[in-house]
């Protein structure tokens, strides 16, 4: 077994140095989703692969593919010796709308023991952790196995080309396990590895009523309101216990056994602690789950967004010839995201009444994954947190999605350890996202304890 101990020490002799480059990347605001940030979203792409030489990669490159690049990197020290595949993202969601935000997005600052910036904790502070896990041990001569880099650029878009790349490259990835920062623990005091993350179908709607905008009064009451019409049809996309009413929707999903749901609510919460944080006077979801459930172990469906009409200031007096909505619907096992996607636009141009028409556009999905916590992968995750921490991780579910998951355990057949350090309040896809210092360095120094009990366990 490697001792780490001089990686660790690296680790705390470059702490400053760590901060500033992450901080130096936060500043690249690398949005996918938008095409006037493509240049930026390139020179992340060239920041990140720079960086992996400096940590002590053997080789780095740039793939291109159809959209934006991905950044492989690898040093291999004994090609008998077993492999880790780190997979993270370097691009950001939006940070509209910009005035919510304390500090501008792409201009980093220190708050509270917080690094305040877009990406901070969703990804680029959590894969970056693993590059200088990897340095601090590559430097201090302390790498106890193989490690393989996969950093895309369309996470938040869906990682439509990642697919075909791991297809396409299947040796080049060849691995034991591979390692994602990408989730978030139940909290500092209660450190969980999450072993479920749920699938996604995003669509997007359109309702058109007449052929062009019109004025309300004249034609009030007489001509069919999309933005009311697309209104009544979301509502009655839920029935009064929030149920889903979309026909078949639960057929495939997986219940969990009473022992499982018992084991699933001995993880800490605490539901006025959630409510007060979010300023809420209740929490809300479909009758019979808790909280816990809702968020980890049932599928949901929500609108994202919502648009039409007149919506600038003062009054204008229209009946609007379309309205539109962003609709998700977060999957469980063994939901599949095109069966879903095919089910909710059937059922959603059947419910649209003859005085509209209904166009639905679907934009990416993924399918749910769950990791066996009775695996030599997980048994290390745990072993690190445990010589780290001085506690054992608690496997949870999430209500968050990472498509390329559930396809790195088709094409690569191996486990995928979600080995994440932020908490629910980094306020990720929010104005004021933050990522805790304690959390950056944590997770660097349990990231190198991963690779030394991982590899002792495969030897």
């Amino acid at each position: 077994m490697k001792d780490q101990s001089k990686a660790l020490a690296f680790v705390n002799d470059n702490r400053d140095r760590f901060l500033q480059e992450l901080i130096e990347m936060l500043k690249i605001p690398s949005v996918s989703a938008d095409r006037k940030f493509k240049d930026d979203v390139m020179r992340c792409a060239g920041f990140v692969k720079d960086k992996l030489v400096e940590a002590g990669v053997d080789k780095a490159e740039i793939c291109e593919t159809a959209g934006n690049p991905i950044i492989y990197g690898e040093k291999i020290v004994d090609s008998s010796s077993p492999t880790i595949l780190v997979y993270g993202h370097y691009d950001v969601q939006p940070a509209d709308p910009y005035e919510l935000w304390d500090s501008p997005p792409f201009e980093p600052v220190i708050k509270d023991d917080k690094i305040i910036a877009r990406g901070s904790a969703d990804d680029k502070g959590q894969f970056y952790m693993h590059v200088k896990a990897f340095e601090a041990m590559a430097k201090s001569d302390s790498l106890p196995c193989n490690v393989k880099f996969m950093i895309e650029g369309e996470e938040e878009v869906g990682s439509s080309n990642l697919g075909i790349f791991v297809r396409e490259n299947k040796e080049k990835l060849k691995s034991d396990v591979i390692l994602i920062s990408d989730t978030s623990m139940i909290s500092n005091e209660n450190p969980s590895v999450t072993t479920g993350l749920k699938g996604l179908s995003y669509l997007e709607v359109e309702v058109t009523g007449p052929n062009r905008d019109l004025h309300s009064g004249t034609y009030g009451g007489a001509v069919a309101n999309p933005i009311n019409v697309l209104c009544k049809m979301i509502a009655s996309l839920k029935d009064g216990h929030n149920k889903v009413t979309i026909p078949g929707f639960y057929d495939d999903v997986v219940e969990l056994s009473e022992e499982a749901r018992k084991q699933l609510a001995e993880a800490p919460f605490s539901e006025e602690g959630f409510c007060k944080e979010l300023d809420i006077a209740e929490s809300d979801g479909e009758a019979g789950y808790s909280t816990r459930e809702r968020q980890g172990i049932r599928p949901t469906l929500d609108v994202n967004g919502i648009w039409g009409g007149y919506t600038g200031e003062g009054a204008k007096t229209v009946l609007p010839s379309k309205a539109h909505a962003k609709i998700s619907m977060r999957l469980v096992p063994d939901q599949s995201s095109d069966k879903i996607t095919e089910m909710f636009t059937e059922h959603f141009k059947k419910i649209a009444p003859e005085s509209v028409k209904v166009k639905v556009t679907p934009h990416h999905g993924g399918e749910p994954a769950v990791t066996p916590i009775d695996s030599l992968d997980f048994k290390a995750a745990e072993k690190a947190f445990e010589e780290g921490w001085g506690k054992t991780p608690i496997p949870t579910r999430e209500g968050g999605s990472i498509p390329i998951v559930a396809l790195f355990n088709e094409e690569l057949k191996v486990n995928s350890i979600l080995l994440g350090f932020g908490l629910d309040s980094d306020g990720i896809h929010s104005p004021n996202e933050s990522y805790g210092l304690f959390n950056f360095y944590k997770g660097i120094e349990t990231i190198i304890l991963y690779h030394k009990h991982f590899a002792d366990l495969k030897n």
